[in-house]
């Protein structure tokens, strides 16, 4: 570790585990069962019985959902990887990916956790309340939900914090980017965000040379 990064983060080394796709795959395979495809079936079911206009499937305006999923997903890589240096300090650790294989499967199932956790968050729970409660109301419960329900996954209060970053612009845009709502930009931003917080964020961060040496 650099003695600039040092005297930005402490003295205190933070220890590193390295984790490999077999790792990885196991806690995938779980999480599909508990969280994210139950998600996916609430949400299914909803568009197949109602299809409902709030929910979001459909490509809005499409230009403005692909300039806001580009442009707002680097935004979210870039701040979610440097939130990771100090916030892994304070926890005193970080899982990462011991080699790009794994990187790269992570990344993979980060692209199916963030338009799940958008179509759940954003489009039936923020878009339902806001046709009954109003657009405010929406945002602010959904974007509550969203963030608190990080902490049922164990996550520390430091971590479900720092979700508030995402939360917030992701709430905003589905309600207030132009056009029919549509989950495409928000879906886009969602797994940027994700992949640079978690998985091939701490791999870049590692290959960089920014974590130091892996602790004993």
């Amino acid at each position: 570790m650099s003695r600039t990064l040092e005297r930005a983060l402490g003295a205190r080394a933070f220890q590193l585990e390295l984790t490999s796709v077999a790792e990885s795959w196991a806690w995938m395979r779980s999480d599909l069962l508990v969280r994210l495809g139950p998600f996916a079936l609430v949400v299914l079911f909803v568009w197949l019985v109602w299809r409902p206009r709030w929910l979001g499937v459909g490509l809005g305006d499409l230009r403005a959902q692909l300039l806001f999923g580009v442009a707002g997903g680097a935004v979210l890589f870039l701040v979610a990887v440097y939130a990771q240096l100090p916030l892994s300090r304070r926890r005193g650790g970080l899982r990462v990916p011991a080699d790009g294989a794994d990187a790269a499967a992570q990344g993979a199932y980060y692209a199916l956790n963030g338009p799940l956790e958008e179509a759940f968050f954003r489009g039936l729970l923020q878009g339902g309340l806001a046709i009954v409660l109003g657009g405010p109301a929406g945002f602010l419960v959904g974007t509550a939900a969203y963030v608190l329900y990080h902490r049922l996954g164990s996550w520390r209060w430091l971590d479900v914090l720092a979700t508030v970053g995402a939360g917030v612009p992701l709430g905003l845009a589905f309600w207030l980017l132009p056009g029919p709502p549509s989950l495409l930009g928000v879906a886009i931003a969602h797994i940027a965000g994700t992949c640079g917080f978690l998985g091939p964020g701490p791999y870049l961060l590692r290959r960089l040379g920014l974590l130091g040496a892996q602790q004993p």
